[in-house]
């Protein structure tokens, strides 16, 4: 039969093994930030870490999709197609089936995809899908996101443009 203080000292070690093996993901020195601001950062960026107390400049300050000037440019540009999916937390907009005459059995469907909130050519990524139907209603889909794709881009960019000047004119009222 073990002991009391042979147990104790089993769990114990058992335990030391466990947080020790936790330290081991210090990594190279030289990746790493020698600034504990940068570090902390850092880790945060890359899903590494939490921070408890908020970043103390941005209190009050909600991002809602009514204030991201793309997402808002982007649903003004597609206003007149019905929207399948419009996700602002997952920055996705996808549009249903469009077809503004039916003689030609075509449709189209337009996905936008937000990969950040500034205004830049390469913060979306914009998907231009075509459906043709035969009248046998065999349907073939293709993506043409070229020309098409370029003019949303460059419409949408310009009222997110627009957008940002007003909200911050009004800012400085």
């Amino acid at each position: 039969m073990l002991s009391k203080y042979f147990k104790l000292s089993l769990i114990l070690a058992f335990a030391g093994v466990l947080i020790l093996n936790s330290c081991s993901g210090a990594g190279d020195a030289r990746k790493r930030p020698a600034n504990v601001k940068d570090r902390i950062q850092k880790n945060i960026e890359e899903g590494r870490g939490i921070k408890l107390m908020g970043n103390k400049k941005n209190v009050g300050e909600f991002d809602f999709a009514s204030s991201n000037e793309l997402w808002r440019a982007s649903l003004d540009t597609l206003d007149f197609m019905p929207l399948a999916l419009a996700n602002y937390s997952g920055g996705v907009i996808v549009t249903d089936w469009y077809s503004d005459n039916n003689e030609n059995n075509e449709s189209v469907k337009i996905s936008i995809r937000f990969l950040s909130n500034e205004i830049r050519s390469d913060a979306l990524v914009i998907k231009v899908f075509y459906k043709n139907c035969s009248i046998q209603q065999t349907c073939k889909i293709t993506d043409r996101s070229g020309a098409l794709s370029n003019e949303l881009t460059e419409k949408i960019l310009k009222k997110a443009a627009l957008y940002e000047k007003e909200d911050k004119s009004k800012k400085k009222k």
